[in-house]
């Protein structure tokens, strides 16, 4: 059996310093093992991040689909599974001017509505 691990983080924000969406699975984190870890970046500093134990569906190296959506005060990101992870606005950004993707991922359509 093989099994490929895909790599990658989202941002989502106005610059690099200034991120209202860090999404970031992590497969091999050294406190919690598999993890999401979502945080969000001003002026350049971290803010606190939020883990989550929720990683199934990130194992395909063909295809994968994640949703993303900004509703007013929250991040709304839909799984590959269909499970939603919710994150904070923290800095009340209506606009999203910056996207970055890393890591091991093409990114083969990307929308916005």
């Amino acid at each position: 059996m093989i099994t490929v691990v895909i790599l990658f983080q989202i941002e989502l924000g106005c610059d690099e310093d200034h991120l209202a969406l860090h999404f970031n699975p992590r497969f091999k984190d050294d406190t919690d093992g598999a993890v999401l870890v979502c945080n969000s970046k001003m002026d350049g500093c971290w803010g606190h991040e939020e883990r989550e134990k929720h990683m199934t569906g990130f194992l395909s190296p063909f295809s994968l689909q994640i949703v993303l959506k900004l509703t007013g005060d929250v991040f709304e990101v839909e799984m590959p599974n269909g499970h939603v992870i919710k994150f904070p606005n923290r800095h009340v950004l209506e606009v999203i001017t910056y996207v970055r993707i890393r890591g091991d991922l093409k990114l083969t359509a990307f929308k916005i509505y």
